[in-house]
């Protein structure tokens, strides 16, 4: 499952994305939580993969730290974030100072495509609303399995579509937008299966992506007339293009052909003999 918007390439794809959620823009629209549900599906996402005191959690795409703050101190769990923005993770790490978090959780600027940490490093694996822009889906999807335990569970939610999708939510914007490369539920199931994952659970929660695009609606008319008004500068902003991608964009989730759904699942246990080699080699 790898693929790019014609006349751009994978890299493109993904330094477009990581510049999109650094952006005032971004931040205008969208807040500190930047995927439907906010914190309220962090947190079921949270429980779903059983976190605990004990747990060791990566935050894929964590963008400006919001969950794996909100993660560290619900469950008490230790939280490393990675993203590709590295002024994502700056900003992620004056937060974490700013709450006094640094022991408990850290960030780095990484690809999930191409991560560096060792083999079964982390209990668990969230990646929130960033799976569908990945232009390697079944790369990220190895590497989570390989960074994962035995037994480890990863957590998605993200976007999901029906077999038609509107031609103004195929290109460059809609993609780093969250919604060009969206995939039916039954396809992340398959790509995260392809990695060896045993799916757990899968969970629709569509009116957590209505309730989002609403408020971006609102916001987007928000910052047009401020814009009007000279009171805020948004540099490169076309409101035309963002307003009409977002009407194709609403009509889509209210005919059902766009949602947003949590996936859990998990790698596997490791069986007897396999455990007795890993004792008796130390691991």
């Amino acid at each position: 499952m790898s693929a790019s918007p014609p006349g751009t390439s994978p890299e493109e794809v993904k330094h477009c994305c990581a510049r999109l959620y650094e952006s005032d823009f971004a931040k205008l629209l969208l807040g500190d939580s930047f995927h439907p549900g906010g914190l309220k599906l962090t947190e079921r996402l949270g429980s779903l993969l059983q976190l605990t005191a004990k747990s060791r959690v990566l935050d894929v795409a964590s963008g400006t730290g919001a969950s794996a703050l909100f993660l560290a101190k619900r469950f008490g769990c230790r939280v490393i974030g990675i993203d590709l923005g590295r002024q994502n993770v700056l900003r992620a790490m004056e937060a974490t100072a700013a709450q006094g978090l640094t022991d408990q959780v850290q960030f780095q600027h990484s690809d999930a495509e191409q991560m560096e940490f060792p083999d079964g490093s982390f209990d668990a694996v969230i990646c929130e609303c960033a799976f569908c822009t990945f232009p390697d889906k079944n790369a990220a999807a190895r590497e989570f399995a390989r960074v994962l335990r035995p037994g480890g569970k990863v957590g998605l939610s993200d976007l999901t579509r029906g077999p038609e999708i509107a031609e103004q939510l195929r290109g460059l914007l809609a993609w780093i937008a969250c919604i060009a490369d969206a995939q039916a539920v039954e396809a992340y199931v398959e790509c995260l299966r392809s990695a060896r994952f045993e799916r757990d659970t899968v969970e629709p929660h569509n009116e957590a992506l209505i309730e989002m695009a609403d408020q971006i609606r609102l916001k987007l008319l928000g910052a047009e007339i401020l814009v009007g008004l000279k009171k805020l500068t948004l540099p490169g902003v076309n409101f035309v293009t963002a307003k009409e991608l977002l009407k194709v964009a609403l009509e889509a989730i209210h005919d059902g052909r766009l949602g947003y759904t949590i996936i859990t699942a998990s790698t596997p246990e490791l069986r007897g003999d396999e455990a007795a080699s890993s004792q008796s080699d130390g691991v």
